[in-house]
């Protein structure tokens, strides 16, 4: 009897090891995960932020609408304490009174305008490298409060994460910075204009 006592608490000795192991490196984030969040107020603005402020390196954004001030305020917060910050936004921002690029520009940050499309709809955050943000959320107030959204968070998917790197430098390469923009949108869809 006894011996088949000590044979059980081993295996259970064994499966708790093995949990509290998996539960260490979960929790220091060695092992892809994936968070899930949906709005109307459903959190997906408080769970960006929190993922922002965890960030030690590097911020690269690309936003179509961007309206939300706890996101900015964040974005600006990682700036102070040196985090490298990239901003990509859609050329409608530039537009609309209600976008944080003048906030962000007041700070310091220097967002460029992606203008090589007629709309520049990704909505991503790369954070150090490890973790992205995407999905249809908007980073803006209505999206968390009013629409119907899903936001995605994957942690250590690099296979993933380097292909959405990829992209975003690629964006990267043809933005401009605010108020440069303007006219390359409007010869953009017309090229019989640049000849005239």
């Amino acid at each position: 009897m006894l011996e088949w006592m000590l044979v059980g608490v081993g295996f259970t000795g064994a499966f708790t090891i093995v949990y509290l192991y998996r539960a260490a490196l979960r929790k220091l984030g060695w092992i892809p995960s994936v968070e899930s969040y949906f709005s109307p107020k459903g959190g997906c603005a408080e769970a960006v932020v929190r993922q922002i402020n965890k960030a030690r390196r590097e911020i690269l954004m690309q936003a179509y609408s961007f309206t939300c001030p706890e996101i900015a305020a964040a974005l600006i917060a990682a700036r102070k304490r040196g985090v490298t910050v990239t901003i990509l936004l859609d050329h409608s921002n530039e537009a609309v009174t209600y976008s944080e690029l003048t906030d962000l520009e007041q700070h310091g940050l220097k967002p460029q305008i992606d203008a090589n499309h007629a709309i520049a709809h990704n909505k991503i955050m790369i954070i150090d490298g490890r973790t992205l943000i995407t999905g249809s959320f908007n980073f803006t107030r209505q999206a968390e409060l009013e629409n119907a959204e899903n936001l995605l968070i994957f942690h250590h998917h690099s296979e993933l994460i380097d292909r959405y790197k990829q992209n975003f430098h690629a964006h990267k390469e043809h933005c401009l910075a605010p108020g440069t923009a303007k006219t390359h949108v409007h010869l953009r869809g017309h090229p019989e204009k640049k000849a005239a």
